[in-house]
């Protein structure tokens, strides 16, 4: 029976040890953000959602319990691609970035799928938040808006094609709150036209009132990629 108890002891040390190993030089959160622009990073993540494989490259949405991380254009087989399902966890090594206010990894030179945990981050109201700078520090965390009232595009309707012909681009629609205007987007290769978001969003009527939710993305200012679209609880 001990023999057994120390075989057993001894593959979880193994087991702790190889994770330790695996995870080496992972930085938290804070020390991401803290972190200086052009600087090689190494988080231990978990994968949110994805934008569309191609050319041997996907685009992530990430999070851990602390903070959220976008990925952009990270080296991947098509095969590695459908394993990134929403909980996955991965190390990955690139560089921290800025573009149009968007903070990113790119450049990434090592990604590496994690087996063992898993994690979901659920959607924090920042509604509050709105107009205040205290939103950007929620930036690419999966949040949520509510009680938006839906205005006029600008061209009498509530929604906009980015490609108006072949509908096959990004939506563009406009909410309002406490006077103010926020302008949204359906990012087409994170959910294209066959998603239930793409499809709520092309039956918005101006007047309506909904709740949101999505990624905290950011360009020249908050610019969120909506993942949900709901009637107004």
């Amino acid at each position: 029976m001990k023999k057994i108890l120390s075989a057993v002891l001894v593959l979880t040390l193994a087991l702790s040890l190889c994770a330790f190993a695996m995870a080496e030089g992972a930085m938290s959160y804070a020390d991401f953000a803290a972190a200086e622009l052009d600087s090689e990073v190494t988080i231990e993540a978990y994968v949110q959602a994805h934008q569309s494989w191609w050319d041997d490259k996907v685009t992530i949405y990430a999070a851990d319990e602390d903070g959220a991380y976008f990925l952009y254009e990270v080296p991947c087989s098509q095969e590695d691609a459908e394993k990134l399902v929403p909980g996955t966890k991965f190390v990955a090594t690139g560089f921290k970035s800025e573009w149009s206010g968007e903070v990113e990894i790119v450049d990434v030179s090592s990604f590496e799928i994690v087996e063992g945990d898993t994690y979901i981050a659920e959607a924090v109201d920042v509604t509050d938040l709105l107009g205040t700078d205290a939103l950007a520090e929620k930036i690419n965390q999966l949040v949520a808006f509510k009680g938006m009232t839906v205005e006029d595009y600008g061209n009498g309707a509530a929604f906009a094609y980015k490609n108006e012909e072949e509908k096959t681009d990004d939506l563009y629609f406009k909410v309002s709150k406490d006077g103010q205007t926020y302008e949204f987007t359906v990012e087409f290769y994170l959910c294209g036209q066959d998603t239930d978001v793409y499809k709520a969003v092309e039956a918005l009527n101006i007047g309506d009132v909904v709740d949101l939710e999505g990624f905290l993305y950011w360009y020249n200012g908050a610019n969120p990629h909506i993942t949900a679209v709901t009637p107004a609880e």
